[in-house]
């Protein structure tokens, strides 16, 4: 009588495991190494520019706020999202993001492409009451951003920790880094970083 291997696997309970893994696992590389050299995924995209001071301050804020628990920044490639939102997301645009804010919860719009669609004033406006310009919004609001003042102390820092991942920060962006965001409000550098938000793929 022919063994019957495949019913050997199948009934090991360790063996089917462990050969499981070795599948996914081959598969994973198959998907993910490719990408890993190609151009399109590790090379940023023309006119993709570092964030300002003021900016990666906006962006630490955002984080700091928990905005990514209800707005993801990645446009997916469906006619639905690109209607919507605009063009779809491209990972050359997210290479110097450490670590991306992609997200996938949507309880508020993507802000993949939100900026420069709406002026400061409405971003001010809509952080410090999101019913003023959005009347069936359940955003919190922000007015303490408003009054919080960044001082600067670790603003260079972050600058040099961005460039050690590769981010192109010149040694004047670092050493002027703290004088640009002293006296600013936290609301002015979240919006600043709002405005920055996929600008820069045209």
């Amino acid at each position: 009588m022919q063994k019957n291997h495949h019913e050997k696997v199948e009934k090991s309970v360790g063996l089917l495991g462990v050969l499981t893994i070795v599948a996914i696992s081959f598969g994973t590389l198959v998907q993910i190494t490719p990408l890993m050299f190609m151009e399109e995924t590790t090379q940023p995209i023309d006119g993709l520019k570092p964030y300002t001071a003021l900016q990666m301050e906006g962006r630490d804020i955002f984080i700091r706020e928990g905005c990514t628990n209800c707005h993801s920044q990645m446009v997916r490639p469906f006619r639905a999202e690109v209607e919507r939102y605009g063009h779809y997301s491209v990972a050359g645009e997210s290479v110097w993001e450490h670590p991306f804010l992609w997200g996938s919860k949507r309880t508020g719009p993507d802000l993949a492409r939100v900026g420069q669609r709406y002026s400061d004033d409405w971003h001010y406006a809509h952080l410090m009451d999101p019913r003023s310009v959005v009347p069936q919004s359940n955003m919190p609001a922000y007015p303490w951003l408003d009054a919080n003042l960044l001082d600067g102390k670790y603003t260079a820092k972050k600058l040099e920790i961005f460039r050690k991942f590769g981010v192109p920060y010149t040694d004047e962006d670092i050493a002027g880094a703290a004088e640009a965001v002293q006296g600013k409000t936290e609301m002015e550098a979240l919006i600043a970083y709002l405005q920055s938000l996929g600008t820069a793929l045209k």
